[in-house]
């Protein structure tokens, strides 16, 4: 019996259920169900399945050239095996192909391995927002902001 193979699906209404639990279980402040119905009907909203399981997404806002990555997440029990890696990727090479020219996101300060990948994938740090993110239990921590350059790169 051979294993599932992963692929990428952009996320629809139906993906809803799957989208809440993954949220909650990847951020300690998950998206209220409202914002994900939003995004699902204005943005790119990629998801990364095993077989029929959900075990990534990744949202872009797209406006003329630019993008701003809202989230991106894998499934806890599968980090580290470069689905992360493989995820941005694709969604670099999907908002490329519809003309996207610079993607830029923020990621908490104190969130070490999502630098690493940023930089790794050719992210360069373009500044902090202060306070920027909630922390769980009350007070507040820093957003280090990353650009990428999308055009010719994944076409």
């Amino acid at each position: 019996m051979s294993s599932p193979v992963l692929d990428y699906r952009v996320l629809g209404a139906g993906d809803l259920p799957a989208l809440l639990l993954l949220d909650a279980a990847t951020n300690s402040h998950s998206w209220h169900p409202d914002n994900w119905r939003d995004s699902l009907a204005q943005h790119l909203c990629l998801g990364l399945f095993d077989g029929e399981q959900l075990i990534g997404f990744a949202v872009a806002s797209r406006v003329l050239d630019e993008a701003e990555l809202l989230a991106i997440a894998v499934d806890p029990a599968r980090q580290g095996q470069g689905l992360g890696k493989a995820l941005l990727g694709e969604i670099f090479r999907q908002l490329s192909q519809a003309g996207t020219a610079s993607l830029f996101l923020e990621v908490r300060a104190g969130n070490g391995r999502a630098q690493a990948l940023y930089e790794a994938a050719g992210g360069c740090e373009t500044g902090v927002r202060r306070n920027y993110y909630p922390q769980p239990g009350g007070g507040r921590e820093d957003a280090r902001l990353y650009a990428f350059t999308l055009a010719g790169h994944f076409a």
